[in-house]
């Protein structure tokens, strides 16, 4: 609270992502930014980072992790590490987090991480966006 109260007359918003440890623990960060309770408070969900300890390894659902994070989404990360032969992310169905991010309301920007190892930084980035794309149309496609 005291880091927004800083950056409020600098227009400067504080999120916070979810990123390993505790902080991958959806309820717990929505808990704490609940609790903040500042207007520039706000968090960045980001698709993949959900491991909360690796040995033994636990995992928090990615899933019921961002739609916890969404009612305090100021900014929002797609993160992919490997696509099978049809485009589609391996480990994250897009189409199913899209349409968390799209109930929740958000509109603004979504970013782009790529952390495979099996295609180049630029082209994870590439197909990542045309991934995203082609959901969002489909989605679209669905509502009109």
């Amino acid at each position: 609270r005291r880091l927004c109260e800083l950056a409020d007359p600098h227009g400067i918003n504080v999120i916070v992502e979810n990123h390993g440890g505790v902080s991958s623990n959806g309820a717990w960060l929505a808990g704490v930014i609940k609790r903040v309770d500042h207007p520039r408070v706000g968090t960045l969900p980001d698709f993949g980072n959900f491991l909360i300890k690796s040995d033994p390894k636990e995992e928090y659902d990615r899933y019921k992790g961002v739609e916890e994070l969404m009612p305090y989404a100021k900014a929002v990360s797609a993160k992919s590490h490997d696509f099978d032969a049809s485009g589609n992310e391996i480990r994250t169905d897009y189409e199913r987090m899209l349409r968390i991010v799209l109930n929740a309301g958000y509109s603004g920007y979504i970013g782009i991480e790529y952390e495979g190892d099996k295609a180049s930084e630029r082209d994870g980035v590439r197909l990542t966006k045309t991934l995203l794309e082609r959901v969002r149309e489909t989605i679209f496609q669905e509502k009109a």
